[in-house]
């Protein structure tokens, strides 16, 4: 039986790169996946299913909710986005480990149902540069950079719950430190029990035997 897999989730600002960091750790580590959400929207060109989302209609979410099927969700505008705890549960089941990529209140909600999540933090390395960034991207007003900005300050407040703070200055370095943060999690005593149980039970033969 495959030893559980271990499961991370990463948050940070909107304009920090979390994004660009987790697509970039699961590209390059073939032993991690990135939690698929379900969404009540509609499927966009070029997108699939079971793929970028799964898609769902609205009364099917909102029973979902309803049996406890979502480890959290969230509804922006008349869309609902979530994450179904059957899909997280099969892949760390199967030994992998899984990604998701959420906001400061989904993560505490996944928290709460596996206290052994492990916490990520993405942010820039300063507010001015924060700023920088979502003015950069070209695809925000000012109000709405105004109103992302002052999100940001409330998120702020959690950064101090979570176990990591990884503080992205350039993309590379940030990605090699989010390899290091997942190598480092892998590697703990209580994620060893069954080589734990081997190396004891050899230890204890060979003893013997002397």
């Amino acid at each position: 039986m495959a030893e559980k897999g271990c499961l991370f989730i990463v948050s940070g600002f909107a304009g920090a790169g979390k994004g660009t960091v987790t697509k970039q750790l699961v590209k390059e580590d073939p032993d991690i996946r990135l939690s698929i959400s379900a969404t009540t929207r509609d499927m966009r060109k070029g997108e699939a299913e079971g793929v970028d989302y799964f898609y769902i209609s609205k009364e099917s979410f909102e029973q979902k909710i309803k049996e406890g099927e979502l480890l959290e969700y969230a509804k922006y505008g008349e869309n609902y986005y979530g994450t179904p705890r059957s899909y997280v549960e099969q892949v760390l089941g199967e030994g992998k480990d899984v990604l998701l990529e959420i906001e400061v209140q989904g993560a505490s909600k996944v928290k709460a149902a596996f206290p052994e999540t492990i916490r990520i933090f993405v942010t820039p390395p300063s507010a001015k540069e924060l700023k920088r960034r979502l003015v950069g991207r070209g695809r925000d007003s000012a109000e709405d950079i105004a109103r992302r900005l002052s999100r940001a300050a409330e998120e702020a407040g959690e950064m101090g719950e979570y176990d990591y703070l990884l503080i992205n200055d350039t993309i590379d370095q940030c990605v090699k430190d989010l390899h290091a943060i997942v190598a480092a999690e892998r590697m703990k005593a209580k994620k060893q029990e069954d080589f734990i149980s081997m190396i004891k039970e050899q230890l204890e033969e060979t003893s013997k035997g002397e």
